[in-house]
């Protein structure tokens, strides 16, 4: 199954692609890296955590084997489906989600933030305000400041098997096309959607327009941040 695509988002290879061009089985495989550890050590243990674009759970599980509730949020059902039993799934967009719950930890990775369109940035970053409690913090992934210069580029993933980014073409308005490609032994999958570089100002005036003020940059790259809700 396929969902429908959003405007300048693609991907092809084989099983669902969600709307935003990413390959189900492609982010099944891909490793999650250090950023549970990095989320374990930024909020307080058993946080009751709010995960935006979940995906298959590559980070919801290692959250909850260490001692954390996920309420997992994911626009996929193909995604959803390959969250462990057990784990309290959400399927929405971000943009329209109201719980009508407030969570200690609210956390926006996959470089959400830098969505093309600045409606939906603001939208999501509303999300994220929505839901956070007073007092504790959103977690938010960017993007390196050089990713979009630094092309093609490539990474290894795991046996025989890579993670390139291709292109980041200007398309106007300050946003690049960004195409990435995914080899494994097995076949090959490919993901086309739009991004929009933010300096530190701009990323951080982005955050502040939705309420949100930035606490700390977590990673030595800056790419993992805590921010709280503004007083």
């Amino acid at each position: 199954m396929t969902d429908e695509r959003r405007k300048g988002y693609d991907g092809t290879g084989e099983g669902a692609i969600t709307p935003d061009g990413c390959a189900v089985e492609v982010w099944s495989r891909l490793p999650v890296g250090n950023a549970p550890e990095v989320i374990e050590a930024a909020v307080p243990p058993g946080a009751n955590i709010l995960e935006l674009g979940c995906g298959v759970g590559r980070m919801t599980h290692p959250l909850t084997e260490r001692g954390f509730t996920v309420t997992a949020v994911d626009e996929s059902a193909e995604m959803l489906a390959r969250v462990r039993e057990g784990v309290r799934t959400v399927r929405s967009p971000i943009e329209d989600l109201d719980l009508g719950e407030r969570f200690d930890v609210v956390m926006l990775a996959s470089f959400l933030v830098h969505a093309g369109d600045v409606t939906v940035r603001q939208r999501l970053l509303a999300t994220c305000r929505r839901h956070v409690a007073e007092g504790g913090c959103v977690l938010v992934q960017r993007e390196g400041e050089d990713w979009h210069l630094n092309v093609p580029r490539e990474t290894a993933i795991g046996p025989g098997a890579w993670s390139r980014l291709v292109s980041a073409t200007p398309v106007g308005d300050g946003v690049n096309s960004v195409r990435c490609e995914y080899e494994f032994p097995d076949g090959t999958w490919t993901q086309t959607f739009l991004s929009r570089p933010l300096g530190t100002g701009e990323f951080e005036q982005a955050l502040a327009d939705a309420g949100l003020t930035v606490e700390r940059y977590l990673t030595e790259d800056r790419t993992w941040v805590r921010a709280r809700p503004a007083e």
